[in-house]
């Protein structure tokens, strides 16, 4: 029932903004991947959640993409104005453009990556990786980190870096298409992908991302906004965010019919409806959450700068995160601030 007048509040108010006064719809194009790491986009779309809550005076131009940089690049492009995004496509965007093309204005996802090995690629302890061949899903994604990071961690280096590691940046499906052809050794990959590679791909989880950070927690989404589009919608920005966090706490309420809206937008987009059991077990290792969890994106940082990947000196991130809306529905809800 709160949840209920929680929504129609979000409606009304969506309804008395100057945009719907003017008669006119305002576009909102958000990015967004059929990934269950981006679970309230994906589900938000399936049941149709945001529309309803920004209310007739918005219209909500959906665009997919594969992985981060795209995003990213789009963002720049002025064919966006949010996106759901991986950390490190985040930093990057945000460093590229000195600091004024984008802000992190809510958290979306925890968890959900991991590596993957080929079951007969002879890979058991992290030594094996010398002279395979490892994928991520694109050049400076947040995989693409993660695992140079990790190589680093344990004496290795990718090809590229005068190393014996050959990193191959490809799209998640074809990085199945080549482990069943045994071209691939090795995935770091988000979910719904890694346990693709694992019950179709003959893969074996060597490592759940997890169990290198804090409390098992780190940022694998956030939800990022345009400057601009901030600046000149922030009243729309903060009712998108007060409906994903809605949505945040109903997905985590109703799991399993929240699973079957997800893998119904995953079909629509992709063509192919996940297994039950992939779902399921995909749904074991990523928390959805509006948390950013700072601290963890910062450390990613760390991992692009050492990687090469945001130039000669560590970058100040201070302005990347904007809060400010997000702490306003926190206040509205009686929840603690988000740090």
């Amino acid at each position: 029932m709160k949840l209920a007048k929680d929504i129609l509040w979000t409606i009304l108010v969506a309804l008395s903004s100057p945009a719907f006064a003017q008669g006119e719809p305002i576009a909102i194009r958000v990015g967004a991947f059929p990934n269950i790491t981006h679970a309230q986009a994906m589900v938000g779309k399936a049941n149709g959640w945001f529309q309803k809550a920004m209310g007739p005076g918005v219209r909500i131009d959906w665009k997919t993409f594969n992985a981060g940089p795209s995003a990213i690049e789009a963002l720049f492009a002025g064919a966006i104005d949010m996106a759901y995004v991986g950390p490190n496509p985040t930093i990057s965007g945000f460093v590229r453009s000195s600091g004024e093309a984008l802000r992190v204005v809510a958290g979306s996802a925890s968890g959900g990556a991991a590596l993957v090995v080929r079951q007969d690629a002879g890979i058991n302890k992290p030594e094996d990786f010398h002279g395979k061949r490892v994928a991520s899903p694109q050049l400076g994604n947040t995989q693409d980190v993660a695992l140079r990071a990790w190589l680093l961690t344990h004496g290795m280096k990718p090809l590229d870096k005068g190393g014996d590691v050959q990193v191959l940046p490809m799209a998640n499906p074809d990085q199945l298409t080549l482990f069943v052809k045994k071209q691939l050794d090795a995935a770091w990959a988000p979910e719904p992908w890694a346990t693709r590679l694992i019950h179709e791909g003959n893969g074996r989880l060597f490592l759940d991302e997890r169990d290198l950070w804090p409390n098992r927690q780190f940022v694998i989404t956030n939800l990022i906004v345009s400057t601009q589009f901030l600046r000149q919608h922030p009243d729309l920005v903060r009712n998108w965010i007060r409906a994903h966090v809605e949505l945040t706490g109903w997905i985590n309420q109703n799991l399993p019919e929240a699973r079957k809206l997800l893998n119904r937008q995953i079909q629509s987009e992709t063509g192919k409806a996940l297994p039950e059991e992939v779902m399921n077990e995909a749904f074991t290792r990523i928390e959805i959450t509006y948390d950013p969890i700072r601290s963890s994106l910062l450390a990613s940082a760390k991992s692009a700068f050492d990687a090469g990947f945001l130039g000669r000196q560590m970058p100040d991130l201070s302005r990347l995160y904007d809060l400010t809306l997000l702490n306003e529905v926190m206040a509205e809800k009686g929840r603690k601030a988000i740090q």
